[in-house]
């Protein structure tokens, strides 16, 4: 046996005994699970432990949370395809509470940092990195709407389609990642550069046709 098929017989059986670990556990408890986070971090806040601006803290802490579960998200697709470790099963859970995350961030923006109405309105029209920002969510929208059952079934085959519109929606969250902070910082680029790597694996490349 050579070393590539030793290789890939050890990966098989790892992919194995992890799917028949991951199997029998449902997917509801992430929903429970989701809710420690928030209240984490409102609890700091409101006790003063999130710095000098807890409110501003509090904003960026979770659009960088709901920035990581979607990213959790496109990358379960290559972690099935390069590994053979299926979590499909937890990934509308952790789509919708990507999307809870996301939209608690753009409350926390509206409500406790901005406040007024016609400033909300031109920051969305004049500053670029808001505007990318409302886009994402925007397109998020009808994905958090079609995450049930009911909806895989009316929507058919055009459910999958629909739902390739969490590709733009990450893409545009990191580059609005990018563009929020100030200058050129690393962890922003890191976070655009693994959403950029794993939308790139999606893509298997044709194979070329044998000559005749």
């Amino acid at each position: 046996m050579t070393a590539q098929n030793t290789f890939s017989h050890l990966k098989q059986t790892i992919a194995q005994k992890v799917n028949s670990v991951l199997r029998p556990l449902p997917a509801w408890p992430i929903y429970i699970i989701a809710l420690l986070p928030p209240v984490w971090m409102f609890w700091s806040a409101v006790n003063g432990t999130l710095g000098v601006d807890p409110v501003k803290s509090l904003e960026h802490e979770m659009g960088e949370l709901g920035l990581q579960v979607l990213v959790a998200v496109l990358a379960i697709s290559p972690l099935r395809r390069f590994t053979g470790i299926s979590l499909i099963k937890f990934r509308r859970a952790l789509g919708i509470v990507g999307f809870v995350y996301i939209f608690l961030h753009l409350l926390i923006w509206l409500i406790l940092d901005v406040q007024i109405v016609s400033q909300i309105l031109t920051d969305i029209i004049k500053r670029p990195y808001i505007t990318i920002g409302m886009a994402a969510f925007v397109l998020m929208i009808p994905l958090f709407v079609t995450s049930n059952n009911l909806s895989v079934r009316k929507l058919g085959p055009k459910w999958r389609s629909l739902h390739k519109l969490t590709y733009p929606a990450v893409i545009l969250g990191a580059v609005h990642y990018v563009w929020l902070v100030k200058g050129w910082q690393t962890e922003p680029l890191v976070y655009l550069a693994i959403v950029l790597g794993l939308l790139a694996l999606r893509f298997k490349p044709k194979k070329r046709s044998a000559p005749q």
